[in-house]
């Protein structure tokens, strides 16, 4: 089991960590740093935040952004119950913060909570569920501080240099390599974005996970409106399904998932016809999480309780692993499909499981190993740096794998100590899993990391982006050789060697 001890000392204060060159993460001074510089050499948009971006819409109630501030509490009440029923209702009173209606408040809260109960079917104590829709959404997002952040999600376009960044106030920019215009989402629907993907094998759609429902932008990448109509987006809405917190797209773009951590069901969209079907298992108290296997036969669910189901995606049918040591708090997929990584909030280990091939497309199994096996130890350690000791290690907020299966990055809760820092293993899929480490991430002195994200294709190894408590947003490039060139390297070099052992009389490169 890899272990925290075994990773070099991390970067001393004052420095920023900049790439991944031989093997190693390189960190330079702060006051020789060029963000801007290493991000055009990339050719990557710059983003920037702007004073509309950076002021969070009115804490007193979500509706309030687009009512009247001459609007009292009660008409308020009777306008969202008007909109969104009882639900709504309790959302006004639960969200309100009027010093004089704090008592209501927190009736609302139970009540609200008894609502979700009933719609959600199960019969034992969640505690998440008289959690208003936007605490419930910061407690589940992969956003360390999604309340307070500036940034609350990113998300890279899986086939271009595009990506969509959700700001504090919940609108979308959409930044692309060579073009100047940046389109700005915005929906009077668009409350509370949890997170946002992009619809494989498309260059326009992008779904929004929002407080009472999901949006389908459509983006035309040749258009010159910096402002989108709402005519370019669908809603997609059903009873009982909110808030929203996440969403997995099946890797050829033709249905969508949607699961919320107050709601036993996950929702399959079919984006054409605008209808779902929803997958209810009774249990776990709702869905908080959902990742769809790059080979696209199975689906990873996790749930506010101490179990989680993976599901087949052919006849939908599924197992479940339950007496985790509490709710699973992050998953990711190999790339082929065969190995999850998982870990709990209560446990700072990483645990993984596999999975066998399918052979017969006709009988569907989903083959998971009966027990997982404990794979990544992230207990806290201690280094020397600086003639200081700095404390690393906990439980983990949020992990994600590169699209070809050779770096893993790990950021902390806010509780750990260290959690400035992202830990990068370097992992090989076959023979056997293979997880080493690699080295610690850093920003600039007193950032922490709030979201981490993957490129999906970068040609020289893995691009990490990180969005920062600061606001600022870095591409840390890791530079290396993927593993099936150098066998493949090997292989050629074999075939050149006659067979007495000595190589041919052929003129040979090397790799530099």
């Amino acid at each position: 089991m890899c272990s925290l001890a075994t990773f070099p000392i991390p970067a001393h204060n004052g420095y920023v960590t900049v790439c991944e060159t031989n093997g190693e993460l390189l960190a330079v001074p702060e006051d020789t740093y060029d963000e801007q510089s290493t991000t055009q050499s990339l050719n990557y948009p710059v983003v920037t935040l702007s004073t509309d971006s950076r002021r969070s819409l009115s804490t007193e109630s979500a509706k309030s952004a687009f009512l009247e501030h001459k609007e009292t509490l009660w008409k308020r009440i009777m306008s969202a119950w008007y909109e969104d029923g009882t639900t709504g209702a309790l959302e006004e009173v639960a969200n309100s913060k009027d010093i004089d209606m704090q008592w209501l408040s927190k009736i609302a809260c139970w009540g609200l909570g008894g609502v979700r109960w009933w719609n959600s079917l199960h019969g034992w104590y969640s505690p998440h569920l008289v959690l208003s829709s936007e605490d419930m959404t910061a407690e589940f997002s992969t956003n360390r501080d999604w309340s307070k952040s500036d940034i609350r999600c990113f998300a890279w376009h899986p086939h271009t240099v595009k990506f969509a960044v959700v700001f504090n106030d919940d609108s979308i920019k959409v930044y692309s390599s060579g073009q100047d215009i940046v389109p700005t989402l915005k929906h009077k629907a668009q409350k509370g974005v949890a997170t946002v993907a992009w619809k494989p094998l498309s260059a326009s759609v992008l779904a929004v996970a929002c407080q009472t429902c999901v949006l389908i932008w459509h983006v035309d990448p040749t258009s010159l409106a910096t402002r989108p109509s709402t005519s370019s987006v669908q809603i997609l809405m059903t009873d009982g399904h909110t808030p929203v917190t996440s969403l997995a797209w099946s890797p050829h773009g033709d249905l969508l998932l949607s699961a919320s951590p107050a709601d036993t069901a996950m929702m399959v969209w079919d984006i054409a016809m605008e209808t779902c079907v929803p997958l209810r298992r009774y249990g776990g108290g709702g869905v908080s999480s959902l990742s769809w296997s790059p080979d696209g036969t199975k689906v990873f669910a996790g749930t506010p309780s101490s179990l989680f189901r993976v599901w087949e995606c052919q006849k939908w049918s599924c197992e479940k692993w339950t007496n985790l040591s509490g709710k699973c708090q992050a998953a990711c997929w190999s790339p082929d499909g065969a190995t999850v990584l998982f870990t709990t909030a209560d446990d700072p280990i990483i645990y993984s499981l596999s999975f066998s091939l399918q052979l017969d497309e006709s009988r569907p199994v989903i083959g998971g190993s009966q027990s997982a096996v404990s794979c990544i130890d992230l207990s806290e350690v201690c280094f020397e740096c600086d003639d200081r000791e700095v404390k690393i290690g906990g439980t983990a907020k949020h992990m994600i794998w590169d699209p070809t299966g050779e770096r893993l990055a790990v950021t902390f809760k806010n509780n750990c100590n260290g959690s400035e820092y992202i830990a990068v293993y370097r992992t090989k899929l076959h023979p056997v899993l293979e997880i080493m480490p690699c080295g610690f991430i850093k920003g600039k002195d007193g950032e922490l990391p709030n979201d981490i994200s993957f490129q999906n294709e970068f040609k020289d190894g893995a691009l990490l982006t990180v969005v920062w408590s600061s606001g600022r947003v870095s591409h840390i490039p890791l530079i290396y050789i993927h593993s099936d060139q150098v066998n493949n390297e090997h292989m050629h070099n074999n075939k050149l060697r006659n067979g007495n052992g000595h190589m041919n009389n052929t003129i040979l490169y090397t790799e530099h």
